[in-house]
């Protein structure tokens, strides 16, 4: 109790209801934080910070150290999970693992969204829904939960998202570049090299949205969005290769 009456002497929220919604669904997941302000930063979107000046910080640097401590801790899993793959292989499983869209995936299962403190605009344009903001917020919860707690609860937490995930993502080959699997295929059944387009950026300039089109020939073949234009056109080949049948 000492450490919540600390917390709101400081005043880093607003009101207490605010704070409530990261407590409410961090109990739901069976996680119990001795540093409450460390799980209420987590859920702490910029757009929020800058709307209430009272507010100390937001997840920025949270979801940095999360980053960081997420590759560690896969690729020690894939690591011990599968002794006889080669490296080449551990490596395309972990960014599999640890991209923006399969990290925004966690967020949707664990419900992370509905407890994020947003600005008016951000909730205005479905902010919670938003593959970049849900990435970064699983992120952010990861780095407060290792700050807390240490790497053993980081990684309690994370395996069984980590097993369900690495089994979809082999079954449906997700871990190899869909860029280079669609130009194969196109190359081999002699229809050129795809073109990717960019269609429109939109977004604040600290999360833009970019949105990317795949062409094969003339025709458009699939539409990808992304933090940036790699990830949307990956998205857009991964669209394509489902079109196809590939994947």
């Amino acid at each position: 109790m000492k450490a919540m009456e600390n917390y709101l002497n400081h005043k880093t929220l607003p009101n207490r209801s605010s704070f409530e919604l990261p407590q409410q669904l961090a109990k739901q997941l069976g996680l119990h934080f001795s540093n409450p302000y460390l799980l209420v930063r987590a859920f702490t979107h910029c757009s929020y910070l800058n709307e209430n000046p009272e507010v100390l910080e937001d997840n920025e640097r949270l979801e940095f150290l999360g980053d960081a401590v997420l590759n560690f801790l896969v690729a020690a899993w894939l690591y011990h999970r599968f002794p006889e793959f080669p490296e080449g292989k551990l490596t395309s499983l972990r960014a599999a693992l640890v991209r923006n869209e399969q990290l925004a995936e966690f967020s949707r299962q664990l419900s992370l969204g509905d407890a994020v403190l947003l600005g008016k605009g951000e909730l205005d344009g479905n902010g919670r829904e938003r593959a970049g903001l849900l990435g970064s917020v699983f992120e952010a919860l990861i780095g407060a939960l290792y700050l807390d707690q240490g790497l053993d609860s980081v990684q309690a937490f994370i395996e069984p998202l980590l097993q369900d995930a690495c089994n979809q993502i082999l079954l449906q080959h997700r871990d190899v570049d869909p860029k280079s699997q669609l130009q194969e295929f196109t190359q081999a059944k002699g229809l050129g090299t795809p073109q990717y387009r960019l269609v429109s950026t939109s977004g604040p300039t600290h999360q833009p949205l970019y949105v990317v089109e795949v062409l094969i020939g003339d025709e458009v073949y699939g539409i990808g969005e992304g933090m940036n234009k790699q990830a949307a056109s990956k998205a857009a080949a991964q669209k394509a290769l489902h079109r196809l049948g590939i994947a």
